[in-house]
Order: structure tokens, then sequence, then C-alpha cells
């Protein structure tokens, strides 16, 4: 606790002119110093500051007050963290670090420290051993005025530094406190050895730590190893380069952040001067906060375009609703890094490419669905698992229901079931607990294993149960010389399609329940009155299935197509004056469509059996498929076939605008307006066969 003697000190070791004038030019008139408002745009100096009274204030948006108020509001801190800057600055050792200090004071690390940097630069330029640190950073463009600027070093080991460092003074205690000696056994040898090394500072420009680079790589030994926390330095609150790029931050009102040092190095050189990287851990919130003193208006994460930055783009996306700041995201071309893309390309094409900066989650989305095969309910109900995985971070967040419906018009899955499942799915531990690397995530996996697979009370075990069609429930009220079986989708298909042998083989075992037959709401095509729903998914108690994430447009389209296979196998001669409609369709299984071509193709007059043949070279579980459809059987000649192939392409053409709903989003200009005229003319036919589907019951 800060005692109220150490803020009085802390306030008359101050100097407010010099403070503020730090960021902002005064000039003096009388007693007073004036100078424009750095809190607010303005052209006419109305900021005064009073050394007598050490009071600052501004007449034109009001704010005011001493010197703590004036670090906090421009370095954004908490009171007591302000003392705490302002102590450091004035070299002031506060009562709280004197009593939790049983090790060597700050400032003689700090001394340590510096005096293990000016080591390391003179070994990279004099050392007898540093040729090879020598051609590694010359072959990455960094000549020697490069690596004076940066006062990049060379560690030779071998007790070198222990020995240099004895010689000025420095106790052993001191540099293991400074964690660039290790004691073992009363020994006491260097931290670092036959490593590049990159210092790295405190805002104030203060050696703190060292991030080493291995020359030669040698087993079980990272590429880089890092100053572990000392009393001086903490990975997760320091950023590499963080003194040189704040004046750039504030001025440009932008961030970038890298994955490297010797990527941060190149943007500087490069004119880059607002660059940073993290400092051997995952980006985190303390880093965002620290960007925010500089008031930021965008976070550029600058990824390599690799797995590795795949995974820190979603790391990262934790941060989005926790800072006011857009955080963006840039991948340069040929998954090349900043300091690889400066190599080969000007400074002005780099600026393009930080121009042209993507929304973060616009990246996470597309990068997560591009990969991902969607071919499948069950395969798209398997990537909502893996990205409920990387928004579970933002299931308190107020922007849960807007990305939940993205992901959902993505993946053609229900929005209020990827809610649920994504406030159901735990958050990964925080890296900041652990060692750097991201947690494991836990398992919840919505229901047992095998529920609503054959023999487990699921569905199939039901015998089909004619009921007949309601208004307003089937395709018409008032079909009569159909049988009534023919609208009675709440009937098990015993094949099992929709079951174990429905789902890709990689949704089994993965969490991902089997279903049953897809469910349709009440009151659309397909939905026949038995208890309970008709399609009803029954998982079993407690149990989940893939069909209750799935859109009910999703699950009525799916169970369409089913029926339009079933009856292109079986009258096919009926299907072809469709044949043209049926090949512009979006279907919702990709093996439908893989099927549908099949028969289509099939030479006419092919009987049903060579037609399932067809279908089954395409599709292993074509027979099974097939095998189960109702209204395929139910007479009524072509009639039932052109009310399929409607009902098809109605949910197709609302799956299209969903999907363009999505793509719209992320797109501008031209593309922005084709997808929009796209979307009309699809809204218009969806209109079109709404009122042709609804009025087949006057027919």
């Amino acid at each position: 606790m800060i005692t109220d003697e150490d803020k009085e000190r802390v306030r008359q070791a101050t100097d407010i002119v010099a403070l503020i004038g730090e960021t902002v030019e005064l000039r003096q008139r009388g007693q007073e110093f004036w100078g424009c408002c750095p809190f607010h745009g303005e052209k006419t100096p109305s900021f005064k500051v009073n050394p007598a009274t050490g009071l600052w204030h501004c007449f034109g948006c009001g704010q005011g007050g001493d010197v703590f108020s004036y670090v906090q509001k421009r370095e954004n801190l908490e009171f007591p963290d302000a003392i705490r800057y302002l102590a450091d600055r004035a070299g002031i050792e506060l009562q709280e670090e004197r009593d939790a200090s049983r090790g060597p004071k700050r400032n003689r690390l700090i001394d340590c420290l510096t005096e293990t940097e000016s080591f390391y630069a003179m070994m990279l330029m004099r050392g007898k051993t540093a040729g090879e640190a020598r051609k590694y950073l010359s072959g990455r463009g960094f000549g020697s005025d490069v690596c004076r600027r940066w006062k990049l070093g060379y560690a030779p080991g071998r007790g070198s530094l222990v020995a240099h460092l004895r010689e000025k003074g420095f106790s052993v205690q001191e540099m293991v406190a400074a964690d660039v000696a290790t004691q073992r056994g009363g020994r006491v040898q260097d931290r670092f050895w036959d490593r590049v090394m990159f210092p790295i500072h405190d805002e104030r420009g203060r050696t703190i730590a060292f991030g080493g680079r291995y020359i030669v790589k040698r087993e079980n030994t990272g590429k880089y190893l890092n100053t572990r926390d000392t009393a001086v330095f903490n990975k997760r609150k320091h950023l590499f380069a963080y003194d040189r790029a704040k004046d750039g931050m504030a001025a440009t009102g932008k961030a970038i952040v890298c994955e490297g040092y010797t990527d941060v190095i190149a943007m500087h050189e490069a004119g880059f001067t607002n660059a940073v990287a993290a400092l051997g851990t995952a980006f985190g919130i303390d880093h965002v906060r620290l960007m925010e003193r500089q008031r930021v208006r965008e976070i550029v994460c600058m990824f390599d375009g690799d797995e590795a930055g795949q995974r820190a783009a979603e790391r990262a996306v934790q941060f989005i609703d926790k800072t006011e700041a857009a955080l963006t995201c840039v991948v340069l071309p040929g998954g090349q890094d900043p300091m690889e893309f400066l190599a080969s390309h000007t400074r002005e094409e780099m600026a393009a490419q930080i121009g042209a900066a993507r929304p973060l989650m616009d990246f996470v989305f597309e990068k997560r669905l591009a990969a991902a095969d969607l071919s499948t309910p069950g395969r798209r109900v398997k990537v909502l698992e893996d990205m409920c995985k990387v928004l579970a971070p933002l299931k308190d967040s107020v922007l849960l229901g807007e990305y939940a419906t993205r992901l959902a018009d993505g993946l053609g899955l229900d929005a209020d079931e990827v809610a649920r499942r994504i406030k159901a799915t735990p958050v990964a531990r925080d890296d900041a607990q652990g060692d750097g690397r991201s947690g494991s995530w836990g398992d919840d996996r919505g229901g047992s294993r095998g529920a609503g697979r054959p023999g487990s009370g699921s569905w199939q075990s039901r015998q089909a149960t004619p009921a007949a069609p309601q208004r307003g429930g089937g395709p018409s009220g008032g079909w009569d010389a159909l049988p009534a079986e023919a609208y009675d989708y709440s009937a098990g298909y015993d094949d099992g399609s929709l079951s174990a042998g429905y789902l890709p083989p990689e949704a089994e075992g993965q969490g991902v329940v089997t279903a049953t037959a897809p469910a349709a709401p009440q009151g659309s095509w397909g939905a026949a009155g038995s208890a309970g729903g008709s399609w009803a998914a029954q998982g079993g108690a407690g149990g989940s299935s893939f069909s209750t994430a799935l859109s009910a447009d999703e699950r009525v389209q799916v169970a369409s197509e089913r029926e339009l296979l079933c009856a292109m196998a079986t009258r096919m001669g009926d299907v072809r004056p469709y044949e043209d409609r049926i090949a512009g369709l979006s279907w919702a299984d990709g093996r439908h469509e893989a099927m549908a071509w099949a028969m289509l193709a099939a030479p006419e007059g092919s009987t049903p059996a060579q037609l399932v043949a067809a279908a089954t070279a395409v599709v292993p579980e074509a027979p099974g498929i097939l095998s189960g459809g109702r209204a395929a059987d139910a007479g009524g000649e072509g009639k039932l076939v052109g009310l399929l192939v409607d009902t098809v392409e109605l949910y197709s053409c609302k799956r299209q605008v969903r999907q363009i709903r999505a793509k719209m989003r992320g797109a501008t200009g031209e593309a922005a307006d084709g997808l929009f005229e796209r979307a009309i003319e699809l809204k218009r036919r969806v209109n079109e066969l709404s009122q042709k589907v609804s009025g087949v019951e006057s027919d």
C-alpha cells in the first residue's frame, strides 16, 4: 500500500512543467505556461500549467488536476499506478517496495542489466567467436549501424559475462536476480550463451530484460530464450520496442503488433515506428492496456501466414470487446513475415498492406470456414464445435449474438442453438496464467456418446405411424389422393441413414452425437402432425443431436432433398422436365448434389436399380439414403415431384440468401453491390416459390 508520505515525496520530486512539457509544447505567459490541450484537438492554446500550485487546467474541455491526475489521463493508469509511474521516473523507492524487496534494489538490477547490454554489444562488434552472430544479422539486412541503433549483441557464454560483471562490482545475488546468471551448487554461470541478444527496454528506455536467439539449432533448446520475470520485468506487461513506438502510436492512432523481434526492427527501419512485439508469451490484455495509454484507435495484428499465425489471431479474438480500439489483422502474401516482405518490397507496398487491414473477426471466420469441409450437416456441426472454442471467451459479451448469427449464417445452423453451444463451451486456460502456450480446451460434448443411435431409444426403434396431413402442416390440406403416410415424416428410417451411417466418419466419436431425422418446424412442408413434432430429434434424455444445431430451414431442406433424390431414383421420367432447375440448386448436403448429378447423367430409360448404382458410385452411403423415401412412393404422378422441386429450390434460395448475408459483412464496392443485387433477385424468387408451394391446395 502506498503511504501518504510517499505520495507527497513523489509530488515534491515531480516538476509538473517538465512532465507535461514531454508531450505538450508550452510557452510561458507571466507565472503560467500555456499550450494546446493534449486531451482534445484545438488550434488555440487553452491549456495552462501553474508551477506554483502544481496544477493544470484546460478551459476548452474542462479537464484539470495535479501531476497524478495528469499522468492518470495521459497514460491511462489507475491512481496508485500513476504514483508508481512518477516514483519510478523520479528514482524514488516506495515503502511498499522496501517492504516487499528482500533482494537487490531495483536500480542496481537496472544498472546490472545496462552493463550486460553494453557487454553483449561489445562482444558482437569485437568478439572473436561472434562471426556467426554477425553473419546471421547481416543475412537479415541488419548491418553494424542497425545493430548499434538497437543495441543488439552477442552472448558468448562460458562465464565471460559473470567475470565482466564481477569486475564492475556487481554481486552474484544481483546477477541472478537480474536473470543474467544462474547459480547451481555454488557454481555461477552465464544465463545466455552462443545467442544473438535483443535487449528489451521499459517505456523510459532503460534495459530490463533480454531475448536471445540461438545461432545453431540445439536439441532440447527453444529458438528463443527470454529473461524470466524479475523485480523489474514482467513479460506480460511489457512490449518489445514500446519505448521507441509509443510516440508513433500516439501520432498515428495506430499500433502494429508483430510476432518477432527482427520483424519489429525491420518495420522501424522502414519507417513504421509504431510497431511492437509481445515478449515470449501470447499477446495479452495487459499489452492491449499498454497500447491504450497512447490512445490508439486501431491495433493491427500482423500475423505470419502459417498455422501459428492463425492460432495467434484466434487467441486475440478474446480482446475484441475489451478495448475501444479496433482490432484488425494483416496476413502478408506468400506466408511472409514483415522482415521477409520488406526485404523484397517497398515501404509503400507495406503501407498498402497495412491500409488494407481487415477486422480480426472477419479474418478468423474466413480462415476457419475456408479450410473446413461444409458439404454435409454433420461436418458443419463439427466446424461449429471448433468455432465455439474460438468464441467461448466472448460468451458473456454483448457481441455474442452478432457473432453467433454470423456463424449460423455461414454454416446453415440455428442462431439460438449456436449461441447456446458457445456459452456451454469452457474457456481455454488464459495464456497469462500459464507458460505462454495455449491451454487445453475442456470437453463439452453435450450428452452421452451414442445417444440417438439405433437401439438406444432413438427414433429408429419407433414404428411408422401414419398421420393425416394437417392444414398448413403438409404440402397441402387437400391432397386426399395421396396416402397419409406420404406426409408422415415423424416415422423413422430403419435404414439408419440419418444416424451413424449418415454422418461423416470424422464426426463419430468427436462429440457430435448422431442424429435423428432432421426436424422441420410446424407449419412448413413436411411437418406432419405427430405428437412431439415431425422429423423430431430424439437424441435421448439429456443428449444433443447434430440436427438440433441446424436451422429450421436447413432441416427442411435436408429432408426435401432426400425425398427428391428418392423420387429421382424411382420415377426419373417425372423428374427429367426439371433437370435444369435441379442443376442450379444450392444443396444443403454435398453428397445429395453428387447423387443428383450422377443420376441425371445416367442414360434415359435407366432402371431404378441402375440409377441407384450410379448414385452409389459417387456416394457409397447412397443406398441407405435412397431407401427411406416416403413421398416418392405415394403416387400422384408428377404433381408431387413438382412440389418437391419447388420446395428444394425454395430452401435452396433461402440458403443462398443466408450465405450472401454472411459474405456482405466483409464486402465493399462493386463486390458488395453485386451481392446485394443477387440477394434481391433471390428474395423475389423466394416469394414466388413460397406462394406457389402454399397455393398447391387450391389447384
